[in-house]
């Protein structure tokens, strides 16, 4: 103990030293490795202190001496520079710290590293390189500054703000594009400023990009300067044909496409009037964009040209324009709209439009021409039932008729959009016919049912009501809640505590969201014990909704219950639980504690040379009852997306599985074990937003809130730009969309194939 004391006295006094020898002529020591020096000198304090005999001052002195010039003389030990990260590992930091949520490693760990240079086993401290994406946006990589933007982007940290906005003046194009498309993911209005100043970027795809974070920040005091953008960039669009799809086309066509779904999102009427439409009010130019902008604004002035652009040939511009034509009614919209539903003349996208918009004007003129729709033979199913649905709004008794006559169709679909319009264009007589139906063989049509008894609002109902608890299918039982609550049964908060105890995911979170609308005295106890008991639920529906819920009732013991939440293991829970207490105005900085993102795997899962330095694109062979359809993934773009669902196809996961969800002339979605839309792996992944555009085929996660993706996906049939930058699209399909256009709710997904570019999964099977 005593020889470190006296070598810190060393150190403390080395100047004084390094002083006294000089004035004393003293040689300074040989420049040899301390170790070698400081070996004797520690030897020599050890006999120093172990020495017997008279007083010992002087040795002190001198051995002090000694020592303080030998650290005096010592060169300093040899630093290695650290090997510098390759674009490979760079890429795995990338991937990893988005998929955690983190913009840096939380931690800085020094590593001990032997010199290669000192053979005689000296250890030197060298710093690493530290994971961290705002600084790899300084890197010397074009391509490792975009990435590093575009994850600062998908980490979605306010703290990302200031270094993106640094960004947007790289010397590189490409670098300011994402860093533009990256603001817009955080949704930060401290961005809009500058933001606005790239709108006069010189490259017009950083133009475009600026616009469309516009658009995601919502803020409409930029509508002017997009709209400005919008108008530069028009006549690059006059030579587009109106149907074209093709993506990417043009900077300068790209920047105004961009800019038209800013307009709308900012709901911008007068700056894009200004810059597509003439004097009169017409149309400028007919691409497909300009007719999906003007009805997406559901602005009155913007019907001359929709009507303009609704009689012209053409499919998804006319679909569009036509969709736009249906609230508020008018004699002339209602006449273009009959127009269209003419199977020789249009194809069912734009029929299927029509009719939608015919239900939305409910002019009775609508009445007649359906009837006859659905009845020329082989017409497309899904305007059969469009016009079925429409039939409810608009229809007589005449519909009422033929509508009783469809409660008894082969089709499960068809059944349940019957049972539905029948009820609300005659509510009365329904109530009667109730009584003689049978209950359906299929669940679905159980649960139109159940929710089309809330359109009734009778007490008649609630026997039938009750009886329907105990459907042996509890993907039933949802909609039954659904429906006591809207018929204000006086047993509805009990049916709710009750069916907050059910084994079935589904029942419990429909349970917890009317129990948070209703309040009632006896919600608040049974959400926390539903909180505790459901823990360990594999998915995160029911506890998230139990969460909303708590939130409804505020209060301490609430927000101690959202706190805990922070830390759930389900990071789709925590980010549930953050969003209700800022909601609360709670004063904890949830978006911080609820990282880093809880992972399911190791961090070298992130080193994957299938990750990050993938050779070839797989694509995934989906085999339907309707034939296959072949997708392309999107590796570089969504690469923890496509692991995940290669993964789960090899497995055979989605062998046998159905298309749940079917919207005509929009997607198909498929993934989900249960088959109502509320299952899935038993894990969450986090979302990996992309430029990707939802056109026609292109594939997209499904999700119930951001970063609650898994195995549910979904193919576009047509453009879908509301889409965009709001859902990971991770795919594209590069044959079979006519199989996807021909899919129906309940056909079957028979097996799913996987091609690496060498070989292809499952050929045993």
């Amino acid at each position: 103990m005593a020889a470190f004391v006296y070598l810190h006295s060393a150190l403390a006094i080395s100047d004084h030293t390094r002083k006294f020898a000089g004035q004393k002529g003293m040689p300074s020591p040989p420049a040899v490795p301390c170790h070698l020096r400081l070996v004797p000198v520690f030897g020599s304090f050890s006999e120093v202190l172990s020495g017997e005999g008279g007083p010992r001052t002087m040795q002190y002195i001198q051995l002090l001496l000694a020592v303080s010039l030998g650290l005096m003389a010592c060169a300093p030990p040899p630093v290695l520079p650290e090997p510098a990260p390759s674009f490979e590992e760079k890429t795995a930091w990338i991937l990893r710290l988005e998929d955690q949520r983190l913009l840096r490693d939380p931690v800085l760990k020094l590593g001990l590293v032997q010199s290669s240079e000192d053979k005689t086993g000296v250890l030197d401290v060298l710093p690493p390189a530290v994971p961290d994406l705002t600084q790899l946006l300084d890197d010397s990589s074009v391509l490792v500054r975009r990435r590093a933007a575009l994850g600062i982007g998908r980490v979605r940290s306010a703290e990302g703000v200031e270094p993106l906005v640094r960004v947007l003046s790289d010397p590189v194009a490409q670098v300011r594009q994402m860093s533009a498309f990256a603001l817009g993911l955080l949704g930060d209005s401290t961005a809009v400023e500058p933001l606005v100043q790239a709108l006069l970027d010189p490259s017009p795809i950083v133009q475009g990009r600026a616009a469309e974070a516009l658009g995601l920040i919502g803020d409409p005091s930029a509508a002017e300067a997009v709209g400005n953008m919008v108008a530069s960039h028009v006549t690059a669009a006059f030579d587009i044909a109106p149907e074209d799809l093709s993506y990417p086309l043009g900077p300068r066509v790209e920047a105004f496409r961009l800019g038209l779904y800013a307009l709308a999102r900012l709901d911008a009427y007068e700056p894009l009037a200004a810059a597509i439409l003439n004097e009169d009010g017409g149309p400028i130019l007919w691409w497909w964009p300009v007719p999906y902008a003007l009805q997406k604004l559901e602005d009155p002035r913007a019907r001359k040209a929709l009507k303009l652009l609704a009689e012209v040939q053409g499919s998804y511009g006319v679909a569009f324009a036509a969709a736009g034509l249906g609230v508020p009614a008018d004699d002339e919209a209602v006449d273009i709209l009959l127009a269209l539903l003419d199977p020789q003349r249009r194809d069912t996208r734009v029929m299927h439009a029509a009719v939608r918009a015919l239900a939305e004007t409910g002019h009775p003129k609508a009445e007649r021409a359906l009837l006859r729709l659905i009845q020329i033979q082989g017409i497309d199913q899904d305007v059969v039932l469009e016009s079925i649905r429409a039939l409810g709004v608009v229809g007589g008794e005449e519909s009422a008729t033929v509508l009783l006559d469809l409660l008894s169709h082969p089709l499960p679909a068809m059944r349940a959009v019957a049972t539905r319009s029948l009820a609300q264009l005659d509510p009365e007589n329904f109530v009667i016919v109730l009584s003689s139906l049978d209950e359906d063989k299929d669940w679905r049509v159980r649960s139109a049912l159940a929710e089309t008894l809330g359109v009734l609002n009778s007490d008649r109902v609630l026997p039938r009501l009750t009886a329907m608890l105990g459907d042996a299918d509890l993907r039933v039982v949802p909609s039954v809640l659904s429906t006591f609550v809207k018929l204000k049964a006086v047993n509805a908060t009990k049916v709710l505590l009750d069916n907050l105890k059910s084994p079935d995911l589904a029942v419990r979170m429909t349970a917890a969201k009317l129990i948070g609308e209703l309040k009632p005295d006896e919600g608040l106890p049974a959400l926390i014990e539903a909180y505790e008991r459901g823990r360990d639920d594999s998915s995160y529906v029911a506890k998230a909704a139990i969460l909303s819920a708590l939130a409804k009732y505020r209060g301490p013991e609430v927000i101690s219950i959202l706190k805990t939440a922070l830390s759930d293991p389900d990071w789709a829970v925590r980010v549930r639980a953050a969003t209700q207490l800022s909601q609360l105005e709670d004063p904890t900085d949830a978006t911080t504690l609820i990282r880093p993102v809880p992972v399911r795997f190791s961090e070298s899962v992130y080193e994957a040379k299938h990750l990050v330095s993938p050779t070839v694109s797989p694509h995934v062979y989906i085999e339907t009852d309707k034939g296959v359809i072949e997708v392309e993934l999107a590796v570089l773009d969504a690469p923890m997306t496509v692991d995940n669902f290669i993964t789960l196809s090899i497995d055979g996961f989605f062998d046998g599985l159905v298309f749940h969800r079917v919207l005509p002339n929009s997607l198909v979605q498929a993934g989900d074990p249960r088959g109502d839309g509320e299952g899935g792996p038993g894990y969450t992944i986090r979302d990996e937003i992309n430029q990707i555009p939802y056109l026609r085929g292109t594939v997209g996660m499904a999700l119930d809130g951001s970063d609650t993706g898994g195995s549910q996906f979904f193919i576009t049939l047509s453009p879908q730009p509301q889409l965009d930058a709001r859902y990971t699209a991770f795919g594209k399909v590069v044959d079979g969309i006519e199989v996807a256009d021909e899919l129906r709710e309940g056909d079957t997904i028979q097996r799913v194939r996987v091609w690496d570019g060498i070989t292809m999964s499952r050929l045993e099977d």
